[in-house]
């Protein structure tokens, strides 16, 4: 527990130091670049697929309920709010600290129990811009990209199989979708979605950077990092969540 707590105290301090060389402009365009692209198209495809079954599974629980009740009209819109609020960002969310997450902790432990992290300090290159702040900056900028595409991927699914398991017209399923989805709830999503992305980023590249004890510390801090993220990913979201949707609701049910 005492290292678990030294751990999240660095995790702290070292999202401190990624803001303030941020602001001083100490980025590795290259490396960013890079990261970029292994966070966002290389993880397009795993996170597309969860999200159309997440859309379909949804739509089969809610609509046989909807059309019995006679708020037909409702089903696409609740599965808009659904995915846009929370479904989306938290699922993508965690598709990518399974993935990325994991990845960030498992190449940075190895470089440091490898002293390879030394060896940057011989070398005058500070292992935080040069490892750390593109892999926060590619988190942070494709998360959201992400979590958009697997929205639309998401409502898909659902218009598909309200079409052709329960007869609900794609005009019907889109009119509602207008009513009920509000441009806040996509702002949101988009907020959310950043802010886990820094989540999943700083936790991976901290566990990676304290990792001690050979491969199998690396293991270990592998496994850590991407629990850790999962549960930081879901007391965030109460908090935002918390934050950006008090109040009465504005969906429409005709």
């Amino acid at each position: 527990m005492n290292k678990l707590l030294q751990r999240l105290l660095s995790g702290f301090l070292l999202a401190g130091q990624i803001i303030l060389h941020i602001l001083q402009g100490r980025i590795y365009r290259l490396n960013t670049f890079e990261q970029m692209a292994f966070v966002g198209p290389a993880s397009l495809a795993i996170a597309l697929i969860t999200a159309a079954f997440v859309g379909m599974v949804f739509t089969i629980q809610v609509a046989r309920e909807f059309i019995y009740f006679g708020a037909t009209s409702a089903v696409g819109g609740v599965l808009a709010i659904a995915l846009t609020r929370e479904l989306a960002p938290v699922l993508t969310a965690v598709v990518l600290a399974g993935r990325v997450g994991s990845a960030f902790a498992a190449e940075i432990g190895t470089m440091k129990v490898t002293e390879q992290i030394d060896a940057l300090y011989v070398l005058k290159t500070d292992p935080i811009d040069y490892l750390v702040i593109p892999r926060v900056l590619a988190c942070c900028f494709m998360l959201p990209v992400l979590t958009v595409l697997s929205l639309l991927m998401g409502m898909t699914g659902g218009l598909m199989i309200s079409d052709s398991i329960y007869d609900i017209s794609s005009t019907i399923f889109l009119e509602s979708i207008r009513n009920f989805l509000k441009v806040w709830d996509v702002f949101a999503c988009v907020i959310k979605s950043f802010v886990f992305g820094g989540i999943i980023s700083i936790i991976g590249c901290n566990w990676g950077l304290t990792t001690s004890g050979g491969a199998k510390g690396v293991g270990q801090s592998t496994t850590a990092a991407v629990v850790i993220s999962l549960i930081a990913i879901f007391i965030a979201n109460f908090f935002l969540s918390w934050i950006m949707f008090q109040g009465t609701g504005g969906g429409v049910i005709e």
